[in-house]
Protein backbone atom coordinates (compact mmCIF):
# COMPACT_ATOMS: atom_id res chain seq x y z
CA UNK A 1 0.00 0.00 0.00
CA UNK A 2 0.71 3.37 -0.70
CA UNK A 3 1.00 5.99 2.20
CA UNK A 4 -1.34 8.60 2.02
CA UNK A 5 1.60 11.50 1.90
CA UNK A 6 5.74 11.27 1.77
CA UNK A 7 7.58 12.06 4.78
CA UNK A 8 11.22 13.00 5.59
CA UNK A 9 12.95 10.21 7.28
CA UNK A 10 14.71 11.57 10.68
CA UNK A 11 17.81 9.89 12.00
CA UNK A 12 20.02 11.29 14.90
CA UNK A 13 18.25 14.20 14.81
CA UNK A 14 18.46 15.08 10.45
CA UNK A 15 17.18 13.43 7.61
CA UNK A 16 18.67 10.23 6.53
CA UNK A 17 21.10 10.26 3.08
CA UNK A 18 21.10 7.05 0.93
CA UNK A 19 25.37 7.59 1.11
CA UNK A 20 25.61 6.77 4.73
CA UNK A 21 22.72 4.60 5.59
CA UNK A 22 23.69 2.04 7.79
CA UNK A 23 21.50 -0.63 9.69
CA UNK A 24 22.64 -1.39 13.60
CA UNK A 25 22.07 -4.30 15.07
CA UNK A 26 21.21 -4.15 18.95
CA UNK A 27 23.25 -6.65 21.24
CA UNK A 28 21.22 -9.72 21.29
CA UNK A 29 19.38 -9.66 18.93
CA UNK A 30 19.74 -11.71 15.23
CA UNK A 31 21.51 -10.27 12.32
CA UNK A 32 18.71 -7.66 9.36
CA UNK A 33 17.54 -9.60 6.99
CA UNK A 34 19.39 -9.12 3.60
CA UNK A 35 18.72 -6.31 1.14
CA UNK A 36 16.85 -7.23 -1.85
CA UNK A 37 19.52 -8.04 -4.87
CA UNK A 38 17.94 -6.52 -7.13
CA UNK A 39 15.60 -3.13 -8.39
CA UNK A 40 13.83 -2.77 -11.64
CA UNK A 41 10.87 -1.24 -12.56
CA UNK A 42 8.06 -0.23 -15.68
CA UNK A 43 7.42 3.73 -16.59
CA UNK A 44 4.01 4.06 -16.75
CA UNK A 45 1.51 7.27 -17.41
CA UNK A 46 2.04 9.25 -14.11
CA UNK A 47 2.89 6.14 -12.22
CA UNK A 48 6.09 3.63 -11.84
CA UNK A 49 5.47 0.09 -11.16
CA UNK A 50 9.03 -0.71 -8.75
CA UNK A 51 9.70 -4.69 -9.28
CA UNK A 52 12.71 -5.94 -7.09
CA UNK A 53 14.14 -10.23 -6.57
CA UNK A 54 12.53 -11.73 -2.99
CA UNK A 55 15.84 -12.70 -1.67
CA UNK A 56 14.97 -11.09 1.75
CA UNK A 57 11.56 -13.66 2.23
CA UNK A 58 13.64 -16.94 1.34
CA UNK A 59 16.77 -16.35 3.38
CA UNK A 60 13.94 -16.37 6.46
CA UNK A 61 10.49 -16.76 5.50
CA UNK A 62 9.66 -16.87 9.56
CA UNK A 63 11.33 -13.25 10.11
CA UNK A 64 10.29 -10.95 7.05
CA UNK A 65 7.26 -8.92 7.91
CA UNK A 66 7.26 -6.10 5.01
CA UNK A 67 9.29 -4.29 2.75
CA UNK A 68 10.04 -0.56 2.57
CA UNK A 69 10.44 1.59 -0.41
CA UNK A 70 12.26 5.04 -0.61
CA UNK A 71 12.25 7.50 -3.01
CA UNK A 72 14.63 10.36 -3.71
CA UNK A 73 15.00 13.16 -7.04
CA UNK A 74 16.94 12.34 -9.72
CA UNK A 75 19.19 14.44 -11.98
CA UNK A 76 19.65 13.20 -15.25
CA UNK A 77 21.92 15.45 -16.77
CA UNK A 78 24.27 14.27 -13.67
CA UNK A 79 23.39 10.63 -13.24
CA UNK A 80 22.57 11.37 -9.86
CA UNK A 81 20.26 10.01 -7.06
CA UNK A 82 19.11 13.24 -4.94
CA UNK A 83 19.51 12.97 -0.64
CA UNK A 84 15.84 14.25 -0.12
CA UNK A 85 14.78 10.62 0.38
CA UNK A 86 11.23 9.97 1.50
CA UNK A 87 9.33 6.95 2.67
CA UNK A 88 6.67 6.13 -0.39
CA UNK A 89 5.13 3.33 1.62
CA UNK A 90 5.53 -0.63 2.81
CA UNK A 91 3.91 -3.68 1.24
CA UNK A 92 4.46 -7.75 1.72
CA UNK A 93 4.96 -8.35 -2.03
CA UNK A 94 7.76 -7.46 -3.97
CA UNK A 95 6.65 -4.85 -6.12
CA UNK A 96 4.96 -1.26 -5.40
CA UNK A 97 2.86 1.01 -7.61
CA UNK A 98 4.29 4.28 -6.74
CA UNK A 99 1.09 6.56 -8.57
CA UNK A 100 0.09 10.61 -8.71
CA UNK A 101 3.82 11.55 -10.40
CA UNK A 102 3.85 14.06 -12.57
CA UNK A 103 4.85 12.95 -16.24
CA UNK A 104 8.57 14.01 -16.95
CA UNK A 105 9.99 14.05 -13.59
CA UNK A 106 12.73 11.66 -12.68
CA UNK A 107 12.86 9.90 -9.41
CA UNK A 108 15.16 7.88 -7.82
CA UNK A 109 13.95 4.84 -5.62
CA UNK A 110 15.25 1.85 -3.37
CA UNK A 111 13.69 -0.53 -1.21
CA UNK A 112 15.19 -2.32 2.12
CA UNK A 113 13.26 -5.33 4.19
CA UNK A 114 12.26 -5.05 7.82
CA UNK A 115 12.22 -8.47 10.30
CA UNK A 116 9.63 -9.08 12.53
CA UNK A 117 11.80 -8.42 15.59
CA UNK A 118 12.27 -4.73 13.51
CA UNK A 119 15.57 -5.06 12.14
CA UNK A 120 16.05 -3.07 8.74
CA UNK A 121 17.99 -4.10 6.33
CA UNK A 122 20.47 -2.31 4.16
CA UNK A 123 19.12 -0.75 1.25
CA UNK A 124 18.85 -2.04 -2.70
CA UNK A 125 20.87 -0.88 -5.47
CA UNK A 126 19.15 2.58 -6.24
CA UNK A 127 17.11 2.53 -9.48
CA UNK A 128 15.88 5.91 -11.45
CA UNK A 129 12.48 5.93 -13.64
CA UNK A 130 10.84 8.70 -15.31
CA UNK A 131 6.81 8.37 -15.81
CA UNK A 132 5.50 9.42 -19.20
CA UNK A 133 2.09 9.67 -20.78
CA UNK A 134 0.77 6.81 -23.03
CA UNK A 135 -2.49 5.85 -24.58
CA UNK A 136 -4.19 2.59 -26.13
CA UNK A 137 -6.07 1.61 -29.20
CA UNK A 138 -5.56 4.32 -31.29
CA UNK A 139 -7.25 4.46 -34.12
CA UNK A 140 -5.76 6.43 -37.64
CA UNK A 141 -6.56 5.82 -41.22
CA UNK A 142 -4.47 5.74 -44.74
CA UNK A 143 -4.34 8.76 -46.26
CA UNK A 144 -6.15 8.23 -49.57
CA UNK A 145 -8.73 6.68 -47.18
CA UNK A 146 -9.72 9.54 -44.61
CA UNK A 147 -6.73 12.03 -45.51
CA UNK A 148 -7.96 14.39 -42.33
CA UNK A 149 -7.27 11.29 -39.99
CA UNK A 150 -4.02 9.61 -41.33
CA UNK A 151 -1.77 12.08 -39.36
CA UNK A 152 0.11 11.70 -35.47
CA UNK A 153 1.74 14.07 -33.45
CA UNK A 154 3.14 13.08 -30.07
CA UNK A 155 3.35 16.38 -28.11
CA UNK A 156 1.71 19.95 -29.57
CA UNK A 157 2.44 22.62 -26.91
CA UNK A 158 -0.65 24.22 -27.85
CA UNK A 159 -0.57 26.81 -24.93
CA UNK A 160 2.99 27.24 -25.19
CA UNK A 161 3.57 26.93 -21.34
CA UNK A 162 6.22 23.54 -22.29
CA UNK A 163 4.11 21.18 -20.21
CA UNK A 164 2.17 17.99 -21.40
CA UNK A 165 -1.30 19.16 -20.93
CA UNK A 166 -4.33 17.23 -21.72
CA UNK A 167 -4.88 17.51 -25.21
CA UNK A 168 -1.76 18.12 -26.00
CA UNK A 169 -0.08 14.47 -26.40
CA UNK A 170 -1.32 11.76 -28.90
CA UNK A 171 -2.78 14.07 -31.33
CA UNK A 172 -4.32 12.34 -34.91
CA UNK A 173 -4.19 14.94 -37.19
CA UNK A 174 -4.94 16.48 -40.95
CA UNK A 175 -2.14 14.20 -42.81
CA UNK A 176 -1.11 17.19 -45.20
CA UNK A 177 0.09 19.01 -42.08
CA UNK A 178 3.84 19.27 -42.08
CA UNK A 179 4.13 19.44 -38.64
CA UNK A 180 2.66 15.91 -37.71
CA UNK A 181 5.44 13.01 -36.52
CA UNK A 182 3.96 10.53 -38.85
CA UNK A 183 1.18 9.81 -41.42
CA UNK A 184 -0.17 6.67 -42.14
CA UNK A 185 0.09 5.75 -46.37
CA UNK A 186 -0.94 2.85 -48.01
CA UNK A 187 0.70 1.40 -50.89
CA UNK A 188 -0.51 -0.76 -54.28
CA UNK A 189 -0.65 -3.59 -52.83
CA UNK A 190 -2.64 -2.26 -49.55
CA UNK A 191 0.03 -2.41 -47.25
CA UNK A 192 0.22 0.11 -44.68
CA UNK A 193 3.50 2.23 -43.92
CA UNK A 194 4.74 4.73 -41.02
CA UNK A 195 5.62 7.68 -43.16
CA UNK A 196 7.93 10.33 -41.38
CA UNK A 197 6.69 14.09 -42.25
CA UNK A 198 8.25 16.48 -39.54
CA UNK A 199 12.08 17.38 -40.37
CA UNK A 200 13.41 16.49 -36.85
CA UNK A 201 11.00 12.85 -36.93
CA UNK A 202 12.79 9.98 -38.24
CA UNK A 203 11.83 5.72 -37.02
CA UNK A 204 13.58 2.98 -35.94
CA UNK A 205 11.79 -0.71 -36.42
CA UNK A 206 11.77 -2.19 -32.91
CA UNK A 207 10.22 -5.42 -33.78
CA UNK A 208 7.90 -7.83 -32.04
CA UNK A 209 6.69 -7.07 -28.84
CA UNK A 210 4.22 -8.17 -26.47
CA UNK A 211 3.04 -5.12 -24.89
CA UNK A 212 3.86 -1.47 -24.86
CA UNK A 213 5.98 -1.59 -21.71
CA UNK A 214 8.28 -4.16 -23.75
CA UNK A 215 9.81 -1.17 -25.54
CA UNK A 216 12.05 0.13 -22.06
CA UNK A 217 14.56 1.85 -23.49
CA UNK A 218 15.33 4.53 -26.80
CA UNK A 219 18.26 3.43 -28.75
CA UNK A 220 21.04 5.21 -29.17
CA UNK A 221 20.88 5.14 -33.58
CA UNK A 222 18.93 3.19 -35.83
CA UNK A 223 16.46 5.84 -36.61
CA UNK A 224 15.69 6.56 -40.27
CA UNK A 225 13.37 9.12 -42.14
CA UNK A 226 12.87 6.49 -44.58
CA UNK A 227 9.28 5.12 -44.30
CA UNK A 228 8.56 1.89 -42.13
CA UNK A 229 5.97 -0.95 -42.65
CA UNK A 230 3.83 -1.58 -40.44
CA UNK A 231 3.07 -4.98 -38.70
CA UNK A 232 0.67 -6.33 -36.36
CA UNK A 233 2.42 -6.89 -32.81
CA UNK A 234 5.59 -5.34 -33.84
CA UNK A 235 7.13 -1.81 -31.77
CA UNK A 236 8.43 1.29 -33.69
CA UNK A 237 10.34 3.65 -31.62
CA UNK A 238 10.52 7.74 -32.79
CA UNK A 239 13.55 9.92 -32.44
CA UNK A 240 11.97 13.62 -32.19
CA UNK A 241 14.72 16.53 -32.52
CA UNK A 242 13.62 19.79 -32.20
CA UNK A 243 16.23 22.76 -32.28
CA UNK A 244 18.85 21.60 -29.06
CA UNK A 245 15.89 19.20 -28.03
CA UNK A 246 15.73 15.42 -28.88
CA UNK A 247 12.92 13.37 -27.33
CA UNK A 248 11.65 9.71 -28.04
CA UNK A 249 8.32 8.61 -28.51
CA UNK A 250 7.07 4.90 -29.35
CA UNK A 251 3.85 2.63 -30.60
CA UNK A 252 2.71 -0.92 -30.91
CA UNK A 253 0.35 -1.66 -33.89
CA UNK A 254 -2.11 -4.41 -32.62
CA UNK A 255 -3.80 -4.20 -36.32
CA UNK A 256 -2.65 -2.97 -39.42
CA UNK A 257 -5.53 -3.78 -42.18
CA UNK A 258 -6.10 -2.19 -45.77
CA UNK A 259 -7.45 0.96 -44.77
CA UNK A 260 -6.54 2.12 -40.90
CA UNK A 261 -4.04 0.78 -38.21
CA UNK A 262 -4.91 0.62 -34.16
CA UNK A 263 -1.64 0.88 -32.35
CA UNK A 264 -0.67 1.86 -28.68
CA UNK A 265 1.92 4.90 -27.88
CA UNK A 266 3.98 6.66 -25.19
CA UNK A 267 5.73 9.60 -24.73
CA UNK A 268 8.55 10.61 -22.85
CA UNK A 269 8.20 14.78 -22.04
CA UNK A 270 11.60 15.18 -20.61
CA UNK A 271 14.28 16.45 -22.50
CA UNK A 272 16.81 13.77 -23.65
CA UNK A 273 15.37 11.49 -21.77
CA UNK A 274 15.26 7.64 -23.44
CA UNK A 275 13.10 6.12 -21.15
CA UNK A 276 9.94 4.46 -22.22
CA UNK A 277 9.57 1.76 -19.39
CA UNK A 278 12.61 0.20 -17.30
CA UNK A 279 16.28 2.02 -16.93
CA UNK A 280 18.39 1.88 -14.54
CA UNK A 281 19.79 4.40 -11.47
CA UNK A 282 23.17 5.33 -10.65
CA UNK A 283 24.55 6.54 -7.05
CA UNK A 284 23.53 9.49 -4.40
CA UNK A 285 23.81 13.47 -5.31
CA UNK A 286 23.06 16.43 -3.74
CA UNK A 287 19.36 17.14 -3.92
CA UNK A 288 17.78 18.09 -7.05
CA UNK A 289 14.43 18.47 -8.42
CA UNK A 290 13.20 16.92 -11.99
CA UNK A 291 13.57 19.29 -14.75
CA UNK A 292 10.20 20.51 -16.74
CA UNK A 293 9.68 20.06 -20.43
CA UNK A 294 9.38 22.77 -23.44
CA UNK A 295 8.72 22.54 -26.80
CA UNK A 296 9.23 25.09 -29.81
CA UNK A 297 7.87 23.35 -32.76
Amino acid sequence: MRLPSRYALLAAGGLLSFGCQSTTTPVGTTQPLPAPDNLWSISLNEAILLEWTDNAVLSDPGRFAWYRVYSASYDLGQGLCGTDWVIEGTTVSNEFLVALLTNGVPRCYATSAISSDGLESAWSPPWQDTPRPDARNVLMWAYDVQPLQSGFRFWDDLNGNGYGDAGELGLVQDGNRADIDFRIERDVNDTLWIVPVFSGTSVLTYGPTAALTDIDLAPTSGYSRQRAKMLPGYGYVFEIVEGQDVRYGALRVTHAGTQYAIFDWSFQTDRGNPELAPRAGLATAPAVTGGRVAASR
